[in-house]
């Protein structure tokens, strides 16, 4: 694999297409907006707190094929965010040394059914903005909205269905049940449904 950033824990791993990013888990209970952001931001409604960059990610998933599509729009109608679905596996060690292998939707649990989320991720691709005064420009997505599970227009990876961000409408939340303890160090394995 190729690390991508001194500094950051991200990788590309050209031969099996992916990106490969390590983290850990911040939250085990309660209602989310994300499943996983860049480490800083987030934690208090994410599952994961990821040791990256968001815009580093964002190129790593370019570059093994995926293509950002577009984030979800609220104006002048609802319109679903799309990209490249993108599969998330969750690689975690137990205490025991038993490698675990976890579906990232197995984390995250749908309120009103009590079942694992349903949806896969799409590679959104967030935007950017320009700082009026500097002209700098700036990747939305590290704010925090790196792999939502609320719909956000600056989230890198959104579900492709409408999913609320409001407090009282929120539909998932941690399944603490498969989540292994606060603390324990995770690696998330991205990879692109590249159509070949």
């Amino acid at each position: 694999m190729k690390r991508l950033m001194p500094g950051y824990d991200v990788w590309i791993d050209p031969k099996n297409n992916r990106v490969v990013l390590d983290g850990t888990v911040c939250l085990r209970e309660g209602q989310l907006e994300m499943f996983a952001c860049t480490k800083g931001t987030k934690e208090h409604e994410s599952i994961v707190s990821a040791d990256t960059k968001a815009y580093a990610v964002h190129a790593a998933l370019l570059a093994v094929g995926a293509q950002a599509g577009t984030p979800v729009e609220f104006q002048p109608s609802y319109k679903p965010a799309t990209g490249t679905q993108i599969e998330i596996t969750v690689v975690w060690t137990d205490k025991a040394g038993t490698v675990h292998r976890d579906r990232g939707q197995d984390w995250v649990r749908n309120v009103k059914t009590g079942k694992p989320m349903e949806f896969p991720w799409v590679f959104a691709g967030s935007g950017f903005f320009e700082d009026e005064s500097t002209h700098e420009k700036h990747y939305m997505a590290e704010s925090g909205d790196f792999i939502c599970v609320s719909n956000f227009p600056t989230a890198m990876l959104d579900l492709p269905v409408a999913s609320s961000q409001s407090n009282d409408e929120l539909l998932y939340q941690a399944f603490t049940d498969h989540i292994p303890p606060l603390g324990t160090r995770v690696r998330l394995v991205l990879t692109p449904k590249v159509t070949k």
